[in-house]
């Protein structure tokens, strides 16, 4: 169900490294980073080399919504997910979407909820 999760970091890179450091017996290990203007982006995975807990820069938005995210079994669940969002009055952040800069086939759509937090629904693999 949850696919992965996201947290805001006053320093997302010493946030990684205390991740990567604390549970270095459980395997964890940077399995990729994106850099942006507001500083790295940084996918920590476990064995397996899936990033699943994400660092990212804090927004400026006077707090810190969590991003989270749940596996879609289809694209086609992405989109239901994005159109009862969508009825239910939710915030749409990003509509669903190829995002091949996460990797080919992510496909996902980005909304907030009744608490401000980012939750995605995204499904990984092909049409």
């Amino acid at each position: 169900m949850i696919d992965h999760l996201g947290l805001q970091c006053t320093d997302a890179e010493a946030a990684a490294a205390f991740y990567q450091r604390v549970f270095a017996a459980c395997g964890l290990r940077e399995a990729m980073r994106i850099d942006t203007p507001h500083g790295p982006v940084i996918g920590l995975c476990g064995p397996d080399g899936q990033p699943q807990l994400w660092t990212s820069p804090a927004e400026d938005t006077g707090h810190r919504p969590v991003h989270l995210a749940l596996g879609a079994p289809s694209r086609e669940a992405v989109d239901a997910v994005f159109t009862a969002a969508r009825e239910a009055g939710a915030e749409i952040l990003h509509e669903p979407r190829v995002w091949p800069e996460y990797h080919p086939g992510y496909y996902g759509v980005f909304l907030r909820d009744p608490d401000g937090n980012n939750v995605e629904a995204v499904h990984h693999g092909g049409p």
